[in-house]
């Protein structure tokens, strides 16, 4: 079957989960620059989440427009990971609007990892469907940076409990990492 369906719904959803985030944002009560403070765990949080589900809807664009087709498989998969990014909006509110305690850090870390993890069953469905030899496989070659990271959020959500601050700072490492943009695609595109 074609790819344009499961894209444009990808699309949505991931717009729809970028909405309800920046929805809990609160309008602060005052005129000075104080009464902005309270508020950073609360944007911070949603800063990180927008890049990450930004990274995760770049990721897929790039995928789909390498692949020709999809299949049932494929689509289990694609739902598979949209249901973990929908629960950023809960995991993300409740990390800030608690201010960076280590369960909520924790629990959004375990987000991370599900997601990550989908990402990876995502990957290894649409190489099946399409085999070794194309375009899309040569652009995800071994995935070590999928690899990696997933390691990083796992180890974050351990040493969460060790200190909270370790498992925000290796979030914000991963984000990094993949804030930069992965040119794997593009450089398979271009040939």
């Amino acid at each position: 079957m074609g790819k344009g369906r499961v894209e444009a719904f990808t699309d949505g959803v991931v717009a729809i989960i970028i909405t309800i985030m920046v929805l809990e944002l609160k309008v602060p009560h005052g005129e000075d620059f104080s009464t902005l403070a309270p508020l950073w765990p609360v944007f911070f949080s949603y800063v990180l989440s927008f890049i990450n589900v930004g990274i995760y809807w770049n990721n897929l664009h790039n995928m789909f427009h390498t692949v020709q087709r999809v299949d049932g498989g494929v689509l289990w998969a694609n739902l598979n990971l949209l249901f973990w990014l929908s629960l950023m909006p809960v995991t993300t509110a409740f990390m800030g609007e608690n201010h960076f305690a280590p369960v909520p850090v924790a629990v959004y870390g375990v987000d991370l990892v599900l997601c990550a993890v989908a990402y990876t069953i995502l990957v290894s469905k649409l190489r099946h469907l399409h085999g070794a030899d194309t375009t899309f496989a040569r652009a995800v070659g071994h995935d070590s940076k999928g690899k990696i990271s997933l390691a990083l959020y796992i180890a974050g959500v351990l040493l969460t409990f060790v200190n909270q601050w370790i498992g925000v700072a290796i979030y914000v490492l991963v984000a990094l990492v993949w804030f930069v943009p992965d040119r794997r695609f593009e450089r398979m595109i271009e040939k």
